[in-house]
């Protein structure tokens, strides 16, 4: 069984550049110009879930049910083709 230090050691660089990533997104988003659609507080809020995880959820379990659409109603019809990887209020 590895412990918290292999496990640190194997993963912390790939973590530490997805992390880096991440925060670029969000500052590319910040220094343009325009409004945000919906999948920008929907990622905050995704982040914010990974921070503070419902009690009994892992944090990919929060982020992961952050971006899912807990409707129960099916859509009369699909709007769009592709997926955008966060629920949109408008649908």
């Amino acid at each position: 069984m590895p412990s918290k230090k292999d496990i640190q050691d194997l993963y912390f660089m790939d973590a530490r550049f997805k992390l880096l990533e991440i925060a670029s997104f969000l500052d590319r988003v910040d220094r343009h110009e325009g409004e945000a659609d919906f999948r920008h507080p929907a990622f905050l809020k995704a982040l914010e879930a990974m921070q503070n995880p419902a009690e009994g959820t892992t944090r990919a379990q929060a982020v992961h049910l952050a971006f899912s659409d807990h409707s129960t109603e099916p859509a009369d019809a699909a709007t769009i083709q592709f997926a955008f990887g966060a629920v949109s209020d408008e649908v």
